[in-house]
């Protein structure tokens, strides 16, 4: 029984490079060659309501928010670095990006629009 064990725990270790390669490989044929999904999160058209710097979180009044099946509202944010709110301030017509990191909503990026 111990030998049993122990070749099928050898077999699971050999294999998993094995299979590590051919998931990398897979990957790598459906996005054939180009950026990684994280630099591909869509931008998001929104207005600034409110900026608050030193808790780190922005209201912003938005469009649709595709990639999270998210209509168009007002909401606060959380940014993921707080040096992400030293240029923008209520008012400003911008672009950002949003993640979802553990069931909680994140700004990643945000850029004042002309």
């Amino acid at each position: 029984m111990r030998a049993r064990i122990q070749t099928l725990l050898l077999g699971v270790a050999l294999a998993m490079p094995l299979f590590g390669w051919a998931q990398a490989a897979t990957e790598h044929d459906h996005n054939h060659g180009s950026a990684p999904a994280a630099t591909q999160t869509p931008l998001t058209d929104g207005e600034v309501k409110k900026v608050d710097p030193e808790v780190g979180k922005v209201t912003i009044k938005h469009g649709e928010i595709r990639q999270l099946d998210m209509p168009p509202m007002t909401m606060v944010f959380t940014v993921k670095d707080k040096s992400l709110l030293t240029n923008i301030k209520p008012g400003d017509k911008v672009q950002f990006t949003v993640v979802s990191e553990g069931g909680k909503l994140l700004l990643t990026s945000i850029q004042p629009q002309p």
